[in-house]
């Protein structure tokens, strides 16, 4: 791809403005993928594909239980006001049939991937968890080594929980450990499923070494509503970001001593139809409940010399507000020496309160900012995918995420 001259930063939000993301018709808006404009080979369900940024309309109404709920003021009427600078934005989710709930039943064409992410912090503090249901498993090296032809191919539930008595799980299975509905997603002995308007994650999954065990239960993520928004994350709209609830609550039954309580949830996925590091060189994401509802950062550099930057409110009714950036703040690097920063308000720092997850090229861990004024704990990533890209990597990474290319049903 080569090295572009740097373009501006893709600023969700200019000074003081504040643009949001309301209803409006878009009845020429559809859901159905047949509104997409590049394909990629399909197996069975809608297909992921690439769409670029050129449309910018309003989103339905937020599929809410609070209908009485006074909803954001409007700002979709201007275009100019709510887009920025490369066009970047949140649009109306569009052409996998999940803008009122997720549709598993998705198929994802070589080279490309698919994942539902699910975390969540307990109310004591003490305690987390993140669930992330893969096609096409991104990190794994089975994937890239063979050559990414075949998504289906590379499938898995990684669970990880975080606090005493911790275990980190992500086993590469093969295409036999796939089923797929509208509302359910298996891949070998646990699944997700979309089950009256909540999320419903069975596990069944055997830890990485060194720490060996099965670790067997359920988690229920409850939404505050769905919102119907997404975000390109490059210009051509071939990587998407959907957040589908960053305002849940989460319950977690894991059948060890300690582990049945409940917190703050959060439910996103992303969608490609390439790899991330033919387009990335670096991310941070976060996402902090507020007592407004929930704000999320989006920070990325892309390999064309590009900056993405973006930050969004989201109230209990789904409704999503474009914000004015806060600086960025520089954190502790992590334990790999991982480059790690995000957001907060002008003269305050960010800092680190649990290690979630450590890797050469990866960081996940909950962090305290400070947001208009507000003290926050939430969820922060950073993803180094320039390290991420050394071949020397891959093996080390097999030994934590092993394959199973055979499963069969009961």
């Amino acid at each position: 791809r080569g090295h572009r001259p740097m373009a501006s930063s893709d600023h969700a939000a200019d000074g003081g403005i504040r643009n949001s993301f309301q209803p409006g018709s878009d009845q020429d808006i559809s859901d159905d993928s047949t509104s997409f404009r590049t394909d990629v080979p399909s197996q069975s369900g809608r297909p992921v594909r690439t769409e670029p940024t050129r449309t910018n309309r309003s989103p339905k109404k937020a599929d809410s239980p609070h209908k009485n709920c006074e909803s954001l003021p409007s700002g979709w009427g201007n275009p100019s006001r709510s887009r920025s600078p490369n066009g970047d934005t949140l649009r109306t989710a569009r052409g996998r049939g999940d803008r009122q709930r997720p549709n598993f039943d998705i198929s994802v064409g070589p080279n490309g991937y698919a994942w539902w992410y699910v975390d969540g912090l307990s109310n004591c503090g003490t305690k987390a968890v993140s669930v992330i249901g893969f096609i096409g498993s991104v990190f794994s090296p089975w994937y890239r080594w063979s050559g990414r032809k075949n998504p289906q191919n590379h499938v898995c539930i990684n669970v990880a929980t975080y606090g005493q008595g911790g275990r980190f799980t992500m086993t590469d299975r093969g295409k036999s450990a796939l089923k797929q509905s509208e509302t359910k997603f298996e891949v070998g002995p646990s699944s997700m499923r979309w089950e009256n308007k909540q999320l419903i994650i069975d596990i069944n999954e055997v830890s990485s070494p060194p720490l060996i065990n099965r670790i067997k239960g359920q988690i229920r993520v409850t939404p505050s509503a769905i919102t119907n928004v997404e975000l390109p994350l490059t210009k051509d709209g071939a990587h998407i970001w959907r957040p589908f609830a960053p305002i849940s609550h989460i319950s977690v039954n894991i059948d060890r001593p300690g582990w049945q309580w409940s917190g703050d949830g959060y439910f996103d996925a992303n969608f490609g139809t390439r790899a991330l590091e033919e387009d990335f060189s670096y991310w941070t994401w976060g996402r902090y409940p507020t007592t407004q509802g929930a704000t999320c950062f989006y920070d990325a550099t892309r390999l064309d010399g590009t900056e993405l930057a973006s930050g969004f409110n989201f109230d209990i009714n789904g409704n999503a507000e474009v914000i004015a950036l806060p600086p960025k703040t520089s954190m502790k690097r992590s334990l790999w020496a991982v480059r790690r920063e995000t957001r907060s308000d002008q003269g305050t720092s960010a800092q680190q309160v649990q290690n979630m997850l450590d890797a050469p090229f990866y960081s996940r861990s909950a962090v305290k900012t400070t947001l208009n004024g507000e003290t926050v704990v939430g969820i922060h990533e950073a993803l180094d995918l320039t390290r991420f890209r050394s071949r020397i990597l891959k093996p080390i990474l097999a030994f934590r995420v092993p394959r199973r290319a055979k499963w069969k049903f009961k």
